[in-house]
């Protein structure tokens, strides 16, 4: 296998932050690099990706979506 100085991967199109508080607690979404808004569920995290024009979106691929913090069923701190 050869390596190199820095690593490289595909990134997903949708990043799904840790969770913040908040009453309810959110996560922060970023859709190719743009923060656009926050989710407090699954469904959330469905709307703005449709909004932002991905028709389809997986949230068990991992070139679509990365969750940080935490998998889709993280929504508490």
């Amino acid at each position: 296998m050869t390596e190199s100085g820095s690593p490289s991967f595909t990134s997903s199109h949708i990043v799904v932050s840790p969770v913040a508080d908040g009453d309810p607690p959110f996560r922060v979404i970023q859709i190719d690099g743009v923060t656009v808004g926050v989710a407090r569920d699954m469904v959330d995290v469905f709307r703005l990706a449709h909004a932002a024009g991905l028709a389809h979106v997986d949230l068990d691929d991992p070139e679509m979506v990365r969750w940080v913090g935490g998998g889709k069923y993280k929504w508490a701190p």
